[in-house]
This record gives C-alpha cells, sequence and structure tokens, in this order.
C-alpha cells in the first residue's frame, strides 16, 4: 500500500475515497504516460502495439482486464524508478493538473471541515497519484506500485494492481487501519469497474458514470456527484 501523510492531529470521523481518472480529472493517466513516453522514445512502436491489441480487448470486454491491464505495464520493463517517476511529474504538469475538475476542490474542501481524511483510491501509478495527491492537500494515496529490482523496473505489478475487486479489498483495510466505518465512508467513482468499492461504502459518489455503472447505479439509487462533479 503506497501513503503519502495522515493527520495525526485531529480525530478522523470518515474517509473520503477519490478514484482519479476521469473523477479527478478529464485526463486518464495511463494514456498520457504512453504518449510522454513514446514522445520521449521510452516506448517502442511493438508496445505501442501490444497496448493497442490488449486496450481493444479491455473496451470490448473479450478477457480478464486484470490480466490485460498487467500486460499493459510491461512497457515499462527496463526503465529506471527515477525515469519514471519524472515521466509521471511531467505528464502531471502538462496533461492532469490542467484537467482537474474545479469541483473537485468544493467536495475536498467539504470533507476536511467534516474532519474527513481525503484519500485517491486508484489503479494509476504511485508517483502519478502522489503528485495528484501533493498538489490538492490531499492525505494519502492508495494505488498500484510497480515491482523495482536494483533501481529498474521489471515490467511487473508490486502485489495485486489496485483495481476492480482489489479496490475493495484495499478500502476496507484502509477503513479498518483508522478506526473508521465502511458504512461512514464515501468513494467517487466513474465506472463499472469501481462498482465493487461504491457498493461497500455508506456514500457512493458516481462521477462521469460510464453506461454500465449509469444503469447500476440508478437501479442502487446511488447518488449523482454532488455539486455537480460531473
Amino acid at each position: 500500500m503506497a501513503t503519502t501523510s495522515t493527520r495525526e492531529d485531529k480525530e478522523i470521523r470518515y474517509i473520503a475515497f477519490f478514484d482519479l481518472d476521469r473523477t479527478i480529472t478529464k485526463a486518464i493517466s495511463g494514456r498520457a504516460l504512453a504518449r510522454e513516453a513514446l514522445r520521449r522514445g521510452l516506448l517502442k512502436g511493438s508496445d505501442l502495439a501490444v497496448a493497442l491489441y490488449f486496450g481493444m480487448f479491455y473496451r470490448l470486454m473479450l478477457a480478464d482486464p486484470v490480466m490485460i491491464m498487467v500486460k499493459m505495464t510491461g512497457w515499462v520493463k527496463g526503465i529506471s524508478q527515477e525515469t519514471l517517476t519524472d515521466l509521471c511529474q511531467e505528464v502531471f504538469r502538462k496533461v492532469m493538473l490542467p484537467s482537474i475538475h474545479p469541483e473537485v476542490f468544493e467536495e475536498l474542501k467539504m470533507h476536511r471541515e467534516n474532519n474527513a481524511l481525503t484519500v485517491i483510491l486508484s489503479s494509476s501509478l504511485v508517483p502519478m497519484c502522489k503528485s495528484v495527491a501533493e498538489y490538492l492537500e490531499m492525505d494519502d494515496i492508495v494505488c498500484s506500485e510497480l515491482e523495482v529490482k536494483d533501481g529498474y523496473l521489471t515490467g511487473k505489478p508490486e502485489g495485486n494492481l489496485c483495481y476492480g475487486d482489489e479496490k475493495l479489498v484495499r478500502l476496507k483495510e484502509y477503513c479498518e487501519k483508522n478506526n473508521t466505518t465502511t458504512a461512514d465512508a464515501w468513494y467517487y467513482g466513474d465506472a463499472i469497474v469501481d462498482q465493487p468499492a461504491l457498493s461497500i461504502v455508506g456514500h457512493p459518489v458516481c462521477v462521469n458514470p460510464d453506461h454500465k455503472l449509469k444503469r447500476v447505479a440508478e437501479k442502487a439509487r446511488i447518488q449523482p456527484a454532488s455539486r455537480a462533479l460531473v
């Protein structure tokens, strides 16, 4: 589990979890990273072809999405950890920062005033989530990590990617660690893969939901994003 910091100066009433891509930001971090890596010559044409191939399977739900995501992280093999961090910071400045939904600031302010921890819960990578969390002055991140050996990425994830059912697992663990309940927790998500996490919190919020999540949300009467966070 990757974290930034936690608040120890006050009693935590609950935790507000936010997905990153298409929830906090309009942009998709993985796609932006691949484009910047290609521009820098870090992503080979063959790696791009593999990513597009598996991306098609992902969109059409023709294979296990977790397996596909693991395959798509393979392009980082051989890149130094320092290079990946620099790449994420550059993408944050160029792409992610300008695409942050303005309404996010209001949501974060509301939760802080209610003595909540604000946490990014995302399948995105540690350096990317950390940059966004630090800019927004959020308390913590729970996200995906990549395996590193001798300072270089192996192309494999470190543990499970923070995606789908894994988000539910980590959300529960995080609430337990901070002595709060999932019944009091909030989760902001945008896609059907967020449904497991949305289903366990007392305050699920859909932000720009894809068509599958929108149908589920309407049936379950999950609230739309408050303060028009769309």
